[in-house]
């Protein structure tokens, strides 16, 4: 009697790759949605054909140019914690022609983006990665990690109404999920909160105090999840250790083998 054996898979069969935009966010180029934007501009080519759609999967075999240059492979995920100081924005270019945090960086960097973004005159812990599926994993609501700022206000607290917005308040027509913020102090007509949220709608918090007559007049984040801004200095940079970077990152994160 003989007996049928399945072949091995090959290579390629174990590791059947990713979907491009998805390669070039990893490389840290740019986001998903940016990558779509530039194969669309047909600045993309894989294995000498130049790209109009989005929907391909390449492998680590393939050839990958982008604005004429091979794309590199995939170095392992880093990230860095950085104290953002107040104004700065949080693009790679301003229309307006505003310093930008990239252009404050330490010039030993590597291509980095931005884990979601600070407005102009908020400032605290900013997360950097050269790893753009490491920025959309940490970005997702669905991660469940908190935001954790200290508010400086202008205006009367009522503690009661603070205590409302735990419930989910609707301001404008939007709904924002739940939000922590507790009274730690009053100086004079200004008042310090500790605000603690898990989604961070565009300009959520100063929104939110707005519809309770408060002025945000100082915005500092300290915490994005289990990373702290503790005593990092103002436009410090400072990166994770590998092993703390690994414990938060679920298996579909972690870069491809590149090709041999």
């Amino acid at each position: 009697m003989t007996h049928e054996t399945t072949p091995p898979e090959p290579p390629e069969a174990a590791n059947p790759g990713e979907r491009i935009a998805k390669r070039l966010g990893r490389a840290g180029l740019c986001s998903r949605r940016d990558a779509e934007r530039w194969i669309a501009e047909g600045r993309v080519a894989v294995n000498g054909q130049v790209l109009t759609s989005p929907a391909l999967v390449v492998g680590p075999r393939d050839r990958i140019v982008v604005d004429g240059k091979p794309l590199a492979e995939p170095e392992p995920p880093r990230l860095w914690r950085y104290h953002k100081p107040a104004g700065l924005v949080t693009t790679a270019r301003d229309e307006k022609g505003r310093p930008t945090v990239f252009d404050r960086l330490p010039p030993e960097l590597p291509r980095v983006i931005s884990v979601g973004r600070l407005d102009l005159t908020t400032e605290g812990l900013l997360l950097l990665t050269n790893d753009g599926e490491v920025a959309r994993h940490l970005e997702l609501p669905a991660t469940g990690w908190a935001r954790r700022y200290r508010v400086r206000v202008h205006g009367t607290v009522e503690p009661v109404r603070l205590a409302a917005l735990a419930r989910g308040p609707t301001i404008d027509g939007v709904r924002y999920g739940p939000i922590e913020a507790v009274l730690d102090r009053e100086q004079g007509s200004n008042a310090w909160l500790t605000v603690t949220l898990r989604e961070g709608k565009n300009r959520e918090i100063r929104k939110v105090m707005e519809s309770l007559a408060l002025t945000v007049n100082r915005l500092i984040r300290v915490a994005y999840g289990p990373f702290q801004l503790g005593t990092l200095e103002r436009g410090a940079v400072d990166e994770v250790s590998p092993k703390v970077l690994r414990e938060q990152l679920p298996a579909e994160v972690k870069p491809i083998p590149p090709r041999r």
